[in-house]
């Protein structure tokens, strides 16, 4: 395995995705914990906010098919070429965050060098 995977949460009320060769829109997937209060100022990277996300009717079966595209990708690669997978939610702070983290752990444990960036995260929280 000479490809590496890069693994980007970000959130479209903060600009135009990140470059990637697969963006996955989370908005219309996955319930948003922004709209409970205690959840609001917190992140994907609390593990309250992450299993919430992960617990998601939907979450493990959309990560698992994230995780299967990017190995699929990286196997392609040419060698020492990044495969770029950008994760979008509203404002970049739970969703994305916590299935960007998911998805770099599967992506590791089946031995895919995985680095993550989260674009958004230390954003304010998006008023609605």
């Amino acid at each position: 395995m000479t490809a590496r995977l890069l693994v980007t949460s970000f959130g479209y009320l903060h600009g135009d995705p990140p470059p990637a060769d697969v963006t996955v829109d989370l908005r219309d997937w996955l319930r948003d914990p922004h709209v409970d209060p205690a959840m609001r100022e917190m992140t994907g990277l609390d593990p309250a906010v992450r299993d919430k996300v992960e617990l998601t009717p939907g979450a493990a079966e959309l990560a698992r098919k994230v995780v299967w595209l990017a190995a699929t990708l990286a196997g392609l690669a040419d060698e020492g070429r990044q495969v770029r997978v950008a994760l979008g939610c509203a404002g970049g702070r739970h969703r994305s965050v916590a299935v960007a983290e998911l998805v770099a752990d599967r992506l590791r444990n089946v031995g895919w060098w995985t680095d993550v960036v989260h674009r958004d995260v230390g954003l304010p929280v998006v008023v609605r």
